[in-house]
């Protein structure tokens, strides 16, 4: 004689066949494997069955279930290819296909990869941090005075909690020296923002590789001679680099570097394109006195700092009038780069 649960399972199964479609077998699903179904019966049965009964019934109650999940499975497999299949139907696969064209990096990310990669090989890290920043970090870490005009509202985007997007990458140095002792020699590309008039060479955000090496005996011929470097490995092999002095609260002395080469549209101009200097000892104490220690003593150790401006390298070495033109996503322009 068969058994109830033979017969269900027979049942089932049949039920499974004939659905015509997805909600048929939902029904068929709910009816059988639902909490109040045949099946969920079955196993409130097996509590008054007999130890000798159990066992048996037990394997033949999981057996049925699995078939049954497994064929109601099988079915909703076939309706779903079939739904696939009518989708594509009209679809004539001998017509073209529609084109997608190549994508290719924005040119300022072809300047800040080819900067990284010449920095890595000077045995540079990179270090990264947040674009939010505290005015410590940004202003009295750098030994820029309270009434310094970068700290007016008028150059600096402010927040409501008094902190500030961050007006240079010089912040991550100082996050790293906070977190690492010396020696350390980084570079932070970013974004930063100012408030400056939108034209043809000024924007609201553009982008900065700064750099930061501090061991012991760093003097202003490691500054120079990994600057120029740099520089030429850029710009070419015969690019001339000159040094003028500057002045910048965190660095002493200070400088900027103009360039002039003959792959340059400007040909024999001088250009300016970077701010640097030793850092200054001042700021070696602001970072021990975050730290509670003396790990950099500026009695001890000594360090170079510089700061490149990306989107002005790119303008400078792709000839680029107009700084607007990296952030309007004009197809045009940016087709003159893939």
């Amino acid at each position: 004689m068969i058994h109830p649960l033979e017969q269900l399972r027979a049942d089932a199964l049949g039920a499974i066949a004939s659905a015509e479609d997805e909600h048929a077998l939902g029904l068929v699903r709910v009816r059988f494997l639902g909490r109040s179904g045949s099946i969920a019966e079955w196993g409130d049965k097996m509590k008054s069955l007999s130890k000798e009964e159990k066992p048996i019934v037990g394997k033949l109650l999981n057996e049925v279930r699995t078939a049954v999940a497994a064929a109601i499975e099988a079915r909703a497999e076939q309706f779903r290819s079939a739904s696939e299949s009518a989708a594509i139907a009209n679809i004539d696969i001998s017509l073209p296909g529609t084109p997608h064209e190549k994508g290719a990096l924005h040119p300022l990310t072809q300047m800040l990869d080819r900067s990284i990669s010449i920095f890595r090989r000077m045995g540079f890290a990179l270090a990264e941090g947040p674009e939010i920043e505290t005015e410590w970090h940004c202003f009295d870490a750098l030994n820029t005075a309270p009434d310094h005009p970068a700290r007016n509202e008028q150059d600096t985007f402010y927040l409501p909690d008094g902190r500030l997007l961050r007006t240079h990458t010089s912040t991550v140095q100082i996050r790293t020296m906070e977190s690492a002792p010396p020696p350390i020699r980084v570079i932070a590309p970013g974004a930063v923002y100012r408030r400056d008039e939108i034209d043809a060479t000024h924007s609201a955000q553009f982008h900065q590789i700064e750099g930061l090496y501090v061991d012991e005996n760093v003097s202003v011929a490691d500054l120079k001679g990994s600057l120029e470097f740099f520089l030429r490995e850029l710009f070419g092999a015969d690019t001339a680099v000159r040094f003028r002095p500057h002045y910048f609260p965190f660095t002493e002395p200070s400088f900027e570097i103009d360039v002039k080469s003959r792959a340059l549209k400007s040909g024999e101009q001088w250009i300016e394109v970077c701010g640097c200097g030793m850092v200054h000892p001042a700021v070696f104490e602001a970072v021990n006195n975050a730290r509670g220690d003396s790990a950099y003593d500026p009695e001890t150790w000594t360090g170079f700092a510089f700061g490149l401006g990306m989107d002005r390298l790119a303008m400078i070495l792709f000839d680029i009038p107009d700084i607007r033109l990296f952030a309007q996503n004009d197809l045009r322009f940016l087709r003159q780069f893939a």
